[in-house]
């Protein structure tokens, strides 16, 4: 069976991928039952116990459904990871945040099922990028009032999005990647910020990758000072 994330791209999810492996073809998670394991340069491979409810069939491949999709991605990833990729698999539409968590009790004495129990009830079908889900995740980490992913704001020309927000502090998180949020997109980038930080008063924290990850990671020391401007 396909498993894991090579799964959850067959499913429509193509964000779910490790960061990068859309750059290359990456290798294909590939289960079986007990007792067999495939070994070749092709596939990242292993044993899973499966029930014939796990598994569906997509173009004649045999691919665990989003539901066990999710909870494996959901306690055998890394903790980002994790929330990144239930995030993107309820986004898909056929799978709901309740429906998850009844399946849970199923997973109990698995690898990994405490983190599962941890981030299934987090995960949310607003989020549009693995970056704002663990941005929304380090922001529930340190315990500032809760935000939601995509928050919205009715704008001169429609409406304008924030990344990650809480709506009653009037505090957000943009997280700028190198992506969608180059010098081509400088423009449009600082006309909404900057009319979501004056005439609709938010205050707004730019994060980079380098805000997230790595010895020097100051999300929280950012998202300190917001909530501190605000109580000011």
């Amino acid at each position: 069976m396909v498993t894991d994330r090579t799964a959850g791209w067959l499913h429509g999810a193509p964000r779910i991928l490790a960061p990068n492996d859309h750059l290359s073809v990456p290798k294909v998670c590939v289960f079986c039952p007990p007792g067999r394991r495939l070994r070749n340069g092709l596939v990242a491979s292993g044993e899973r116990t499966l029930t014939s409810t796990d598994v569906v069939t997509i173009d004649g491949l045999r691919v665990t459904t989003p539901l066990r999709t999710a909870c494996d991605l959901g306690r055998l990833l890394h903790r980002d990871q994790a929330i990144a990729a239930l995030d993107s698999l309820l986004r898909l539409g056929g799978l709901s945040r309740q429906r998850l968590l009844a399946e849970l009790p199923r997973f109990r004495g698995y690898r990994g099922v405490v983190q599962l129990r941890e981030l299934a009830p987090l995960a949310d079908d607003r989020a549009q990028s693995p970056p704002e889900s663990i941005v929304r995740l380090r922001w529930l980490d340190l315990g500032f009032p809760t935000p939601i992913p995509q928050v919205e704001e009715a704008a001169p020309r429609g409406s304008y999005f924030i990344d990650v927000g809480n709506r009653e502090h009037r505090v957000g998180a943009e997280y700028l990647g190198e992506e969608f949020h180059n010098d081509e997109h400088a423009d449009r980038d600082l006309e909404r910020l900057s009319w979501l930080r004056g005439p609709r008063r938010w205050t707004i924290i730019e994060v980079r990758r380098k805000n997230l990850f790595g010895d020097g990671a100051d999300f929280g020391d950012l998202l300190a000072r917001a909530f501190g401007e605000v109580a000011v």
